[in-house]
């Protein structure tokens, strides 16, 4: 038995201040008190006998001393008076609890889960009262979920508001935060204990030796069996805008064979259904094709009962198809048809001049033709005045820097007229002769390209770089139109991608709300990370790809822990001497004395007469007549 919060000097002394009031205060109780009342003096006072002196007593002991015992009570439950033998000083314990998607797989032992909180709550009751706890929640990104905290309802309700994420287990990251919160923060290392399934992928790497001797794990039981879907992606067929090129990959993380069928459903009909046979332990890739051209829901499902059904299906939304309206005004459309009909992204109208309104929507071409105001939509003109005309001009430059004038060249091209544009604030240049640029784009203040000639009436007609600058020029007046769509049903976390080395920093990672995701960018090579399930795009001015990351991310392998570290609950005498608080029955039992004493003897002053003793009559005299 011994004190936690005062030494035994400092706890006597606070006694005997305290129980040397309350007896000065008993004895104060007997002092003379001085009454004035009203009297007529016809008669002289007769002589006063000699006043007699006694020693103070306490009137009421047993008051007293219940006073005296409650406030003992009191004190020692300030003191906290703990019950067993002296301990050697509190421990800083940290619980990594295992909250990764695969957490909800369910064994014949139960879910997962259910299992790690239950051996987390028992090792929690198992610690001496006096060591404190810091739970770490880990999957993708280790958290904490509280600091060190000597409250066991605190840990406890941190414990049990754990669930299941939907990212994988890192461990090793989860590991090294316990270690460092200790290293830096504890007052005595205890113990680092691990609750779950460590489960990993099997990308994951330790960097360094973990500290067995400070290690415990408390593992889950029972084997699931699984088969799961790990990512879907879909695209449009380069041969085929009405075709969508789909690939699934499936994973057996079973340890026997797996006969599985996979269905796909599209707009809710049924798609396809192709019958799956995986090996333990492996994934395997399904590709095929399929034929719309409008939007829906594309779904794929295995047809499986194990133990983590979380996996076991997909869905995309697709776009439908859109092509780009192109209006074309002009007196030879049949120059510009066979340039445009190439390319099965765009919806082509021919119109002559005279027909002219203006366009709505889409991009529209004005091939030797000038409207009465300006079109509202993208435009290119051909042949729109400038501010002079040269003849016979040799074409001296491609501008290739900018990507209207990507893969551009000609050699010995001549010009037998052309206009000459003079430059404005914003404008690129496209192409130039010695007097001036004869092709440019004006963003401002509508997207429009000036073509100081019609290049399938000259020379270029022969060259590669005519389909070329029409492709260019629309997809700098359209680019969403010319985005290659690419969908991918995948798993929270990290996302590794393939990028053009070409492209520029006009790349975008958003999500659901808009908001930009941080990525980083090697090469060919970009990742970024999304924590949570939903989706996210990215486009990069070519390519537009979207992200449904609502597949769980399941670790492949589980962690094989190094020999000698503890596992299981320990029993609660290995975590050495332990004490039991008494302070709280204490505390109770003093204010209960004082209500006793208030009860029996306070409420008792107010109408018990009083036991004074009193001093000898004075002897009585005669009496004499006043003069």
């Amino acid at each position: 038995m011994f004190f936690f919060n005062l030494s035994l000097f400092e706890f006597l002394g606070a006694f005997a201040a305290v129980s040397g009031v309350v007896v000065a205060l008993y004895l104060l109780d007997r002092s003379k008190q001085r009454h004035t009342v009203a009297s007529f003096r016809f008669w002289s006072p007769a002589a006063m006998p000699t006043e007699q002196r006694q020693r103070k007593r306490i009137q009421q002991p047993w008051s007293l001393l219940l006073q005296l015992i409650s406030l003992l009570l009191l004190l020692l439950a300030i003191a906290q008076l703990r019950w067993g033998t002296t301990e050697s000083g509190a421990r800083d314990h940290v619980l990594v609890l295992d909250t990764s998607a695969w957490m909800a797989a369910r064994s014949a032992n139960g879910v997962y889960m259910d299992q790690a909180r239950t051996a987390a709550l028992a090792w929690l009751d198992a610690l001496p009262a006096i060591d404190r706890v810091m739970v770490i929640r880990a999957d993708a990104a280790a958290s904490p979920a509280t600091s060190f905290e000597s409250k066991r309802e605190v840990v406890r309700r941190a414990i049990t508001a754990s669930q299941p994420g939907s990212s994988a287990l890192r461990l090793d990251s989860a590991l090294r935060l316990a270690e460092s919160v200790q290293r830096n923060h504890a007052q005595a290392a205890g113990e680092i204990v691990f609750a779950g399934a460590g489960r990993i992928p099997e990308s994951e790497n330790f960097t360094s030796p973990l500290p067995a001797n400070r290690l415990r794990l408390l593992p889950v039981r029972g084997r699931v069996d699984n088969v799961g879907i790990r990512r879907i992606g879909v695209r449009r067929s380069r041969r085929d805008v009405e075709y969508w090129d789909v690939l699934v990959s499936v994973r057996n993380d079973s340890a026997t064979p797996k006969v599985v069928p996979l269905e796909v459903r599209y707009g809710g009909a049924a798609a396809a259904v192709r019958q799956l046979t995986l090996a333990p332990a492996t994934e395997q890739q399904i590709a095929f094709e399929y034929r719309t051209k409008s939007g829906g829901t594309f779904e794929a499902r295995l047809i499986s009962n194990d133990g983590f059904p979380a996996d076991n299906r997909a869905i995309l939304d697709l776009p439908a198809d859109r092509q780009l309206l192109v209006t074309v005004y002009s007196n030879e459309p049949a120059l510009l048809t066979p340039v445009l009909a190439a390319n099965p992204r765009l919806r082509v109208e021919t119109k002559s001049p005279a027909a002219y309104t203006a366009p709505t929507e889409g991009v529209v071409i004005l091939d030797r033709f000038t409207p009465p105001a300006p079109p509202a939509v993208p435009s290119i003109q051909i042949e729109a005045r400038g501010k002079t005309t040269v003849s016979q001009a040799r074409l001296t430059r491609w501008h290739n820097e900018s990507s209207l004038g990507l893969g551009l060249r000609s050699k010995d091209t001549v010009l037998d007229t052309a206009q000459i544009y003079a430059l404005q604030p914003g404008d690129i240049p496209i192409a130039e002769v010695e007097a001036g640029a004869v092709m440019l784009a004006r963003p401002l203040p509508t997207k429009t390209i000036l073509l100081g000639f019609q290049p399938l009436r000259s020379s270029l007609r022969y060259e590669l770089a005519t389909p070329l600058l029409f492709a260019n020029a629309l997809r700098w007046l359209a680019p969403e139109s010319f985005l290659r769509w690419e969908l991918q049903a995948s798993s929270v976390g990290t996302v590794t991608t393939t990028i053009d080395e070409n492209t520029g920093n006009d790349i975008k990672v958003l999500d659901e709300q808009g908001q930009a995701l941080p990525f980083t960018r090697d090469g060919d090579t970009l990742r970024f990370f999304a924590g949570s399930p939903g989706t996210v795009r990215l486009t990069d001015g070519q390519r537009e790809t979207v992200y449904s990351l609502t597949l769980p991310e399941a670790g492949e392998t589980d962690w094989i822990w190094p020999t000698g570290i503890r596992r299981g609950v320990p029993r609660a005498t290995s975590f050495g001497p332990a004490s039991r608080e008494l302070w709280y029955a204490l505390a109770i039992l003093g204010a209960l004395g004082l209500v006793l004493e208030w009860l029996f003897f306070g409420l008792g002053r107010r109408t018990m007469p009083s036991f004074r003793g009193t001093a000898a009559a004075p002897a009585s005299s005669p009496l004499r007549k006043a003069s």
